[in-house]
């Protein structure tokens, strides 16, 4: 019953956490929306990881099974998954939300720059945010995920496929998925431009 229970307060730290970034991103949205007439952000998602995602991490990586050895060794236990209609608006949203006094940036890693090998593109930031409870406060640590509507549509179909996929054949798969990948990205640059430019002749500034 006690270990139950440790789980549970665990748990409710990283829900409190994913909520507290959330929230952090709709008012940065919102306030685009009201001085800027625009919306940086299409959608946020959030998650957290299963008993058994985290049990078998843990294992993965040769790690105690403990709430404490998850804690310290895992640091996607709490999701948020930001999806953006253009590039400049990943970095945008990433350096408004880092900014912030109470966001610990850990690590900041650019697939979009130096996309994975078979094609994923996403911005991934590591942080940490405080969350206060009645006794104490706590520093909680998430990942995020910036991408673009293009990048997530090929990443969640890449992850379908690739579960389905049966050992045969699987390089001309691979190549045929990085080439998706290298398309999506070329049009992304494209209407990331497109949209610069109808920017620019509303007398906008492109921000």
């Amino acid at each position: 019953m006690t270990k139950i229970r440790e789980f549970t307060a665990t748990k409710n730290l990283y829900v409190s956490a994913v909520r507290e970034i959330a929230t952090k991103l709709e008012n940065l949205n919102d306030e685009f929306h009201y001085t800027k007439d625009r919306n940086p952000i299409h959608s946020i998602q959030t998650r957290i990881k299963t008993s058994k995602s985290i049990a078998d991490k843990l294992l993965r990586l040769g790690m105690p099974l403990s709430v404490d050895s998850a804690m310290e060794n895992l640091g996607d236990i709490a999701g948020i998954r930001v999806i953006c209609s253009y590039i400049n608006d990943i970095y945008l949203i990433a350096d408004l939300l880092t900014s912030q006094a109470d966001i610990e940036l850990i690590r900041i890693t650019d697939y979009i720059k130096n996309p994975k090998p078979n094609g994923y593109r996403s911005l991934h930031l590591d942080v940490k945010i405080p969350v206060f409870q009645s006794t104490r406060t706590v520093m909680v640590t998430a990942e995020i995920q910036i991408r673009t509507i293009a990048m997530d549509f090929w990443a969640s179909l890449e992850h379908e496929l690739a579960y389905k996929l049966s050992e045969s054949g699987t390089q001309a798969f691979a190549s045929e998925l990085k080439s998706c990948a290298d398309v999506i990205a070329e049009t992304d640059k494209r209407m990331q431009t497109l949209y610069d430019l109808t920017r620019r002749e509303n007398g906008n500034n492109v921000t």
